[in-house]
């Protein structure tokens, strides 16, 4: 059995983040991946404002906008910057990136490694291989085994159904349709030559296969074809109940940093893999940047809790939701997890 100082079960953002930041300060650091390889994730591929600011490269943006264009049943808001608002991104190049970044400062990677049992200090594969820990960081997303063996229950669950559309599509587009996607949305997120088109909601308010037909009839009404096309689907937790269990942490969706709201994870991970490897790294770290975004998550929660209620409270809310947006009341950053934001918008 060889040991590390950290192991990290899933290769994603987070995961790859928390890795490279540790082994940078010479730590031995192993990263578990259950799939062949880094980076295909079912996501939108949307990467905030805040997001930009750690670290990437500009070539790895597929498109950029500074505009959104956020749709209800009743009005139409038009949210504009100077700088972009959101950049669009393929999770495969972006997961490969960040899997060289990591291996350069020194990250062992396993692909097709499935964690099958965690044990006091080690972790069991379904290889038949174990590897010692001091520390263990769950970045393995919203069905994560390390949740499952701290005990740690998940109840608070989004649903994300993603077509990937061929074809030029000049606006970046949120739809709150709450006719037919009750607390949730469909979006669509152009990329190089396609577009991720889907949908988000609540699983305990919105069935799948009912927010399927939904997305389908919505796709209708703008002339957008789906139903001959092959869905992909993915769940979002948003379950918060902490992230640090004694030498055992969890960051991005595994924790249930993921926005309830919008179903936004990538900003979340990355943040909350970094501040995990300096709470390793430094065990009396106080991490403001962790209490300012699970300040954020909370805000999300308690918007999305009371859109969840009476079909009619949840309609008035999100259309609400869009007048503070259309008249510049509230800044689009609000909806966005990013903290330390500013909040230069024309509204429109």
């Amino acid at each position: 059995m060889k040991n590390f100082h950290t192991v990290i079960v899933g290769g994603g953002p987070g995961g790859l983040a928390c890795a490279t930041h540790l082994a940078r300060q010479g730590k031995e650091v192993l990263v578990l991946e259950r799939n062949s390889t880094i980076g295909p994730k079912v996501c939108a591929g949307g990467i905030p404002s805040a997001a930009q600011g750690l670290g990437f490269p500009e070539t790895l943006w597929e498109r950029s906008f500074v505009q959104q264009h956020i749709r209800s049943n009743w009005q139409h808001a038009m949210v504009q910057d100077d700088t972009p608002i959101i950049r669009t991104v393929d999770r495969g190049r972006l997961g490969r990136w960040m899997a060289d970044r990591a291996v350069a400062a020194g990250v062992t990677i396993a692909t097709n490694t499935l964690v099958l049992k965690i044990s006091d200090d080690r972790v069991h594969t379904r290889g038949g291989e174990e590897f010692g820990f001091s520390f263990l960081v769950g970045a393995d997303g919203s069905s994560s085994v390390v949740r499952r063996q701290l005990g740690i229950p998940t109840e608070n669950i989004g649903v994300g159904i993603n077509y990937q559309v061929p074809g030029n599509f000049p606006e970046m587009q949120w739809h709150l349709n709450t006719d037919l996607f009750g607390n949730g949305y469909a979006w669509i997120f152009p990329h190089q030559d396609s577009a991720s088109i889907g949908v988000y909601a609540r699983r305990s308010t919105s069935k799948p296969g009912d927010l399927l037909n939904s997305l389908h009839h919505w796709g209708a009404r703008h002339n957008l074809e789906l139903k001959s096309r092959q869905p992909q689907a993915a769940l979002i937790n948003f379950d918060f109940r902490g992230y640090r269990f004694n030498n055992r942490f969890l960051v991005g969706d595994a924790a249930g940093l993921a926005s309830g709201l919008t179903g936004e994870g990538i900003y979340s991970a990355i943040i909350s893999g970094e501040e995990v490897a300096r709470t390793i790294l430094h065990p009396g770290y106080e991490s403001k940047k962790m209490t300012q975004l699970i300040k954020k998550h909370q805000q999300h929660a308690r918007i999305l809790e009371l859109a969840s209620g009476h079909p009619l409270t949840g309609k008035l809310i999100l259309e609400g939701l869009v007048f503070c947006l259309r008249t510049g009341l509230l800044p689009f950053s609000s909806l966005e997890m990013g903290i330390d934001q500013p909040s230069r918008r024309i509204f429109l």
